[in-house]
Order: structure tokens, then C-alpha cells, then sequence
């Protein structure tokens, strides 16, 4: 059995990732070793949750998440194994690797962040586009009330 790391952090899209790995012709069994990579959380939750209720939403999530894809694989008759990937990932491969072997596959099966456009293309695509004029408002001349009562007081003892 051939041992493969998988890191994961949606059902649907790990399922559409792996699915010519685990039903295609060249499937033989293997030792799939799932990762979960729960979502991050912002640095001001920290005001409003402890560390307990973090990590025990951390342990639900993976639930949730390994819930859905061990049936999935197992039903392929995969073996699984399941963890929660609590620290930096490229510490957690190094355990990995040493447990499983360094020459351990490594996929990563995680949904893509939203991506941004390459510098190139960001130039091309400004290149293309019809320059934005905005156009901002006449402004008229105003003068705040307090300096026009205090040019009225120099008037008058000026006089």
C-alpha cells in the first residue's frame, strides 16, 4: 500500500481533485493520509473566543469535512487516515514524512484562493481599457462663518 499526504480543506472540491486518483484505471490500493486545513481565523477573534472554543470549532470542522470524504475513500477500499493540521503545514509534513517515509506524495487538494491577475496581464488589460475621467464638481468659494464675523469685527474697528 502506497502511502499519499492530502491536504484538504473542502469535501466537494478534494472529491473532484482526487476522483481520477481513487476510481480511475490505474487506481491500486493506497494509504491515503488526509490533512484538514481548517480556514484561518482573524487575529481580533481573539477578543471574542479562547483558545479552547477555537480549537474545539477546529475539531468540529474536521469532523464535518472527514465525515464526507472518508465514506468516499473507504468505499473504494482505501485505507484512511485522518489529521488536523494544528501548526504550520511544513512542519506537520516533516512528522508525516518521517512516520510514513520521506519519499511520501504529497497532493494538495485544497480549494485555490482567489487569484489575482499576473503583472503582465494586469498591464495588457490596463493597455486595452479606455481611460477613467472623473470629473469632480465646481466647488464654490465659501467662507466659514467664524471668518466672516471676524472680518466684520476688523471692519468695524478699523472704522
Amino acid at each position: 500500500m502506497r502511502p499519499l499526504i492530502v491536504y484538504v480543506d473542502d469535501a466537494a472540491h478534494a472529491r473532484q481533485a482526487l476522483a481520477p486518483l481513487v476510481t480511475g484505471a490505474s487506481a491500486e490500493a493506497t494509504h491515503w493520509v488526509l490533512v484538514a486545513c481548517a480556514p484561518r481565523m482573524t487575529h481580533r477573534i481573539g477578543k471574542w473566543v479562547s483558545h479552547s472554543t477555537r480549537e474545539s470549532w477546529r475539531a468540529k470542522w474536521a469532523d464535518r469535512l472527514f465525515g464526507e470524504l472518508q465514506p468516499w475513500l473507504s468505499r473504494a477500499g482505501h485505507r484512511v487516515s485522518l489529521v488536523l493540521a494544528r501548526g504550520p503545514l511544513p512542519e506537520l509534513l516533516g512528522q508525516l514524512q518521517a512516520e510514513h517515509g520521506a519519499q511520501t506524495a504529497v497532493l494538495d487538494a485544497r480549494r485555490p484562493k482567489l487569484e489575482t491577475p499576473a503583472p503582465q496581464q494586469a498591464d495588457a488589460q490596463e493597455a486595452k481599457a479606455a481611460p477613467i475621467v472623473i470629473r469632480k464638481p465646481a466647488r464654490r468659494w465659501s467662507v466659514p462663518g467664524s471668518l466672516t464675523g471676524l472680518g466684520l469685527m476688523f471692519m468695524l474697528a478699523t472704522d
